[in-house]
């Protein structure tokens, strides 16, 4: 059973019915009980980074999040839920992330030509980057996906397992042990997405 934690953040049922569609058991639940007996993860989240982190801190979910990691249980970050991963966000200040990727999120206006807009968004490709991360298992480098962020994973070369390119390369996936995080949203691009959730589904089983 694949846990979706609901913190008050994220595109909850959305991302329920694409597991369905790969034919997994996935539940929606802000509970540590159940959260605990799942096998695998998904920290899902739009929105600002702070709100995000408090809600994450306040509800002891970020101490549980860190004792999965640390059981090798599955975790799978998408979008924010990615950022979340990360050590620090400089999004309208400077905020706690959960420290499970090394780096920190950043502004991509620091980075991309002045011409491009911001947030990026709309589909993109995927650029691998070395060995072939297990949750691409059943896609092909250059394969798309849908994005919208306005924030990046910064001083996480080693982590980043796909880039994709808006004037420059940002950090599309990354990954840590059997933590991983996806800034693009698998559950909106189509079965390039869904082939994604299906390898993440297999990790470990």
């Amino acid at each position: 059973m694949i846990a979706i934690i609901d913190y008050g953040v994220g595109n909850l049922f959305s991302l329920k019915s694409s597991f369905a569609a790969v034919g997994a058991d996935a539940i929606v639940t802000g509970e540590k009980d159940i959260i605990k007996k799942a096998d695998k993860i998904i920290l899902p989240g739009v929105g600002a980074f702070g709100d995000a982190s408090e809600k994450l801190y306040a509800s002891g979910l970020s101490d549980f999040l860190s004792e999965a990691a640390a059981d090798k249980k599955p975790i799978l970050g998408i979008c924010l839920g990615m950022q979340l991963l990360f050590e620090k966000s400089f999004e309208y200040g400077e905020h706690k992330g959960l420290g499970l990727i090394k780096g920190d999120v950043r502004p991509i206006s620091d980075i991309i030509p002045k011409d491009l807009k911001i947030p990026h968004m709309g589909w993109n490709s995927l650029d691998f980057c070395g060995e072939r991360s297990p949750i691409f298992k059943y896609i092909n480098n250059g394969d798309f996906v849908y994005f919208v962020h306005s924030y990046y994973g910064s001083g996480c070369k080693s982590s980043t397992i796909a880039t994709a390119s808006y004037g420059v390369p940002l950090t599309a996936a990354v990954s840590c042990g059997t933590v991983f995080g996806c800034q693009f949203h698998p559950e909106k691009s189509g079965k390039v997405g869904l082939a994604i959730l299906k390898a993440f589904c297999e990790i470990g089983g």
